[in-house]
């Protein structure tokens, strides 16, 4: 099938995902804004940003997680807690990096997923629910902050 082939008869969003989504990019790109599926385009783009939000929100509670396990457990640190809190405190900073509109995010987020990482941290660690502060201990700048780690970084 050609490009102008395509261009005059595009799929169905729901019958060719994939294939649709390349019919809105060709129909886009040639300037042919009477075939582009406004509605479905528009949902679509929210979503890639909802996406970045839901990234946050997951890196940050697994950051929150292994803090409190680090916090509350010195006598199990294990070099695995520290890596995940390193590299998900880097895909944090960079998702960021890459969009600036959302550096106030994690501020809004950490709420909900300090409250997700206590969840996480009972279940994972046996101590229960109420023996964790009930607001996060960390602000979002150590949450961040690659130095930081309660009592210090491992040994």
């Amino acid at each position: 099938m050609n490009k102008h082939a395509r261009l005059q008869k595009p799929r169905a969003f729901e019958a060719d995902y994939y294939g649709w989504t390349m019919d809105q990019a060709a129909a886009v790109r040639a300037g042919r804004f009477d075939l582009v599926d406004r509605e479905n385009l528009a949902e679509e783009i929210e979503s890639l940003g909802k996406s970045e939000k839901r990234e946050i929100e997951s890196r940050l509670v697994l950051v929150l997680l292994h803090l409190l396990k680090w916090h509350f457990q010195p006598d199990k640190r294990k070099g695995g807690w520290e890596a995940s809190i390193k590299i998900h405190r880097k895909r944090l900073t960079k998702i960021i990096g890459e969009n600036p509109s959302l550096k106030h995010y994690p501020a809004e987020e950490m709420p909900h997923a300090y409250m997700e990482a206590r969840l996480a941290a009972e279940r994972e660690t046996g101590i229960a629910y109420e023996a964790f502060p009930e607001a996060c201990p960390y602000s979002v700048a150590q949450v961040l902050d690659e130095r930081f780690f309660p009592d210090g970084p491992a040994a």
